[in-house]
Order: structure tokens, then sequence, then C-alpha cells
């Protein structure tokens, strides 16, 4: 029980300079994502200004070629692609720490089936899958989300797998057992809380990944083009022509693009330092 304890002192003082960091900037683009509505007067689906307008007082990142505000969409977009993230997140989590459980609680035939399920999704190469999955699927945020969550549950189930794997073998668990204790009883009491810490970095960084995955699909026009999230966008930005022969992409694509990219190396660092609390300091 020492390393969950070791959760209990963490303190914002603690931490790296660079997770400080990502900590602001995680919470700026919650703060956008939640307000985001409040953070600009224009509407991200309607025309505000001329197409193409360079980053003003007006329109302080500028316009697209519909004259939309650059700004109202990465703010929309904020809100949009945390939903995506957040929500494949946490589906797979759940899924892969349930299944982590029950394999390693009761092993052999239980275990045999669910571990090789897992190994099969494991070794099935994700994104050209998920490209294929996608194009087949109307371009929904439910249905995107239902595509990430079928190739990214099996992390946290092979992780949870190997705790409980080692942790069940404690006396007090053994005990437990040999008085009767069931699956629910010993999961509430003592699994659970011994497989939080790890759920909860591989939480983190299911979150990075399903950022980076949702922006690759909607990069690739995969996405669903009414719902303003960065990758989309990005793809509307690139798919203009002779976007590099201007200077529209001095706005129209670094935004969105510096948005994913602050977003995704604010949550890896955050990670790395939830790691280094949990497993390396006694």
């Amino acid at each position: 029980m020492k390393k969950i304890k070791v959760l209990k002192k963490f303190s914002f003082k603690a931490i790296s300079v660079p997770a400080k960091i990502s900590v602001i900037i995680l919470m700026t683009i919650i703060f956008m994502a939640v307000f985001s509505d409040k953070l600009s007067s224009y509407n991200p689906n309607i025309p505000s200004g001329k197409a193409l307008e360079s980053p003003s007082a007006k329109h302080i990142l500028g316009t697209d070629d519909l004259g939309i505000d650059l700004w109202a969409q990465i703010c929309r977009g904020a809100r949009v692609s945390l939903i995506i993230a957040f929500s494949t997140a946490f589906i797979s989590t759940f899924i892969g720490t349930l299944f982590g459980l029950l394999a390693a609680y009761y092993e052999g035939l239980v275990d045999s089936v669910l571990m090789r399920i897992t190994d099969m999704m494991i070794v099935i190469p994700d994104l050209p899958l998920i490209i294929v999955i996608a194009a087949f699927f109307s371009p929904s945020i439910k249905n995107i989300i239902f595509v990430l969550v079928l190739f990214s549950w099996t992390i946290p189930a092979r992780v949870v797998r190997s705790k409980v794997l080692s942790v069940k073998k404690e006396g007090y668990i053994v005990a437990s057992k040999s008085y009767g204790a069931g699956f629910l009883y010993i999961s509430r009491k003592h699994l659970i809380p011994q497989i939080i810490p790890i759920s909860m970095v591989t939480f983190i960084k299911l979150i990075s990944k399903a950022v980076v995955t949702e922006a690759s699909l909607a990069f690739l026009g995969l996405g669903d083009p009414t719902s303003k999230s960065w990758g989309i966008i990005l793809n509307h930005a690139i798919n203009f022509k002779g976007i590099y022969f201007t200077d529209y992409w001095k706005w129209w694509v670094i935004s969105p693009l510096t948005a994913i990219l602050l977003l995704v190396l604010s949550i890896a660092f955050l990670s790395k330092e939830m790691e280094v609390f949990i497993y390396d300091r006694k």
C-alpha cells in the first residue's frame, strides 16, 4: 500500500517545471472548451468577415476561405477534441481494466480466452484498420469514439492483468479467499485500490493517443465535417488550393496544428510526471 500513500503526498509544488506548464496549458484548453461560446463573439459555423482575412483586432486568428472566424473555430474545436479524447480514454480504460481484472483473477480458461482476444487486437495494425472502419461508418462523433475505443482498450488490459497477477498472491488476499471472500469483495477492497494509479497513467496516455488519432482521421477526411474539431480545421486548410503559395497558412494551418501539439505535449509531460510519482518515489 506504500505506492498509494505516495499519491496522497502529491502537491503542485513538488512537480517539475515542464509538468506545471503542462497543467496550465491543459487547464487553459479545458477552459476554452467549456466556455467556447463566451470566448468569441462569432459563431464558428457562420461567416463573420471577409474570406481569408489576416489576424487583426476584429479576428485575432483571421478567417478561413468562407470568412468564418478561426478563433471561434479553435475554441469550439477544443470542446469537440476533448470530448472525443476523454470519452475514448475513459471507455477504453474501463473496458481494459475489467478485461485485465477478470483474466488475472480467474486465470485458466477465462484468462486464455480474454488474453487471446487482446493479443489478436494488439497484432492488428490499428491505424490502417481504423481508417478502413471509419470509412464505412457515418462520420459522427459517436462512431469516431467507437472506432477509437475498439483499438485502445488492449493497453490497460495488459497492464492491469500484470499488476493483478502479482498482487493476488499477497497473503492478505489469499487469507480473504480462505474466509470465503468472492470476486466483488476482493476487487473492491484489495485489487481496485492497487490498480487505480496505473489505470490513471494509462487513462492520460490514451487521451493523447485519441487526440492524435482523431486528428489523423479528420485530416484524411474521415471525421465529422460538422464537428469543427482541430483535425477538421486542419483538413479544410490543407485542402485549400495553393495554401502554401500564399500567406494564409501562417494563421489557417498553424493555429489548429499548434493547438494539437500543445495538448499532446502537455498530456505527455503529465503522464511522465505521474509515472515518476507512482513508480519511482517511495
